[in-house]
């Protein structure tokens, strides 16, 4: 065999295996992540309630609207989803950066955030942060400036947007208590004059309490979006995934899907009361 013919026959040789190669590698790199994606492992905060909280019939798993809203997408993409309670809302967000935990089920944008997760869009639920009165109560809220001189209360460490934070610091009187079912016992009681709160978790709370008392205000202090992430760190975390995710959060929102979740698990959380 002449030198052109050996160079020739070597490069065929070369061509094959490198197509052999080229066949193989997706079915390597794609089996592990594939059978993996079949179960997925979604958290979120577990003290959220309608959204979630612990289930307490297996501790061990979160229930709510949100873990509904996730069954409600299993189905349609074709695998399991484990709503699973790995700790607390911080911890939550680690086992998320480590890729422990797939999604995380209902988080608020942050740019921190982006550094270990991606959001999916668009939102599946607005959150409405509400001024909340006593059925009675002889004024209205409108703007922020119509709270002066009025005595509030909140739950310690929540914030509500920094420019609201920094005008409630400078203008308003607001005390803060360790929990929300304080707060609503407090204002009902007629002790302060309005408690601020995110609404749904203080419907869901003001049924289990039977708190009757109380109203929203219709003008809202903040609005934030909840929305669907995936870890950077999942096997599941693909192009395909995110653009089939992203389809069914439209879908949710336009058909108004949440709306009857958060309904029903603001009763479900009453009822479970011991």
């Amino acid at each position: 065999m002449n030198t052109s013919e050996e160079k020739s026959g070597f490069g065929r040789r070369f061509l094959a295996l490198l197509f052999g190669l080229a066949a193989l590698m997706p079915a390597m790199s794609g089996a592990a992540p594939a059978e993996a994606c079949k179960h997925l492992v979604v958290s979120g905060n577990p003290e959220y309630p309608p959204y979630l909280w612990r289930d307490p019939d297996d501790e061990s798993h979160l229930i709510g609207a949100n873990a509904d809203l996730m069954q409600i997408a299993a189905k349609e993409l074709g695998v399991t989803i484990e709503v699973k309670y790995v700790g607390n809302w911080a911890r939550v967000q680690e086992e998320t950066r480590l890729g422990r935990v797939d999604m995380i089920a209902g988080a608020f944008y942050t740019l921190p955030r982006l550094e270990y997760m991606d959001y999916m869009y668009p939102a599946f639920r607005e959150t409405r942060t509400a001024i909340w009165a006593r059925k009675d109560a002889k004024f209205g809220y409108a703007k922020w400036k119509d709270l002066v001189g009025l005595q509030g209360v909140t739950v310690i460490d929540n914030s509500f947007g920094e420019d609201f934070d920094r005008y409630a610091k400078a203008s308003l009187k607001i005390n803060t208590v360790p929990s929300l079912k304080q707060a609503l016992e407090m204002l009902d009681l007629g002790r302060v004059q309005y408690m601020i709160y995110e609404e749904d978790p203080g419907l869901a709370y003001a049924a289990r309490m039977n708190v009757q008392n109380v109203k929203t205000m219709p003008v809202a202090v903040t609005n934030e979006n909840l929305f669907l992430t995936v870890s950077h760190k999942s096997a599941c975390n693909t192009g395909e995934l995110r653009g089939q995710l992203s389809q069914l959060m439209y879908k949710y929102a336009k058909q108004n899907v949440m709306k009857d979740l958060v309904d029903a698990n603001i009763q479900r959380w009453r009822k479970s009361a011991k």
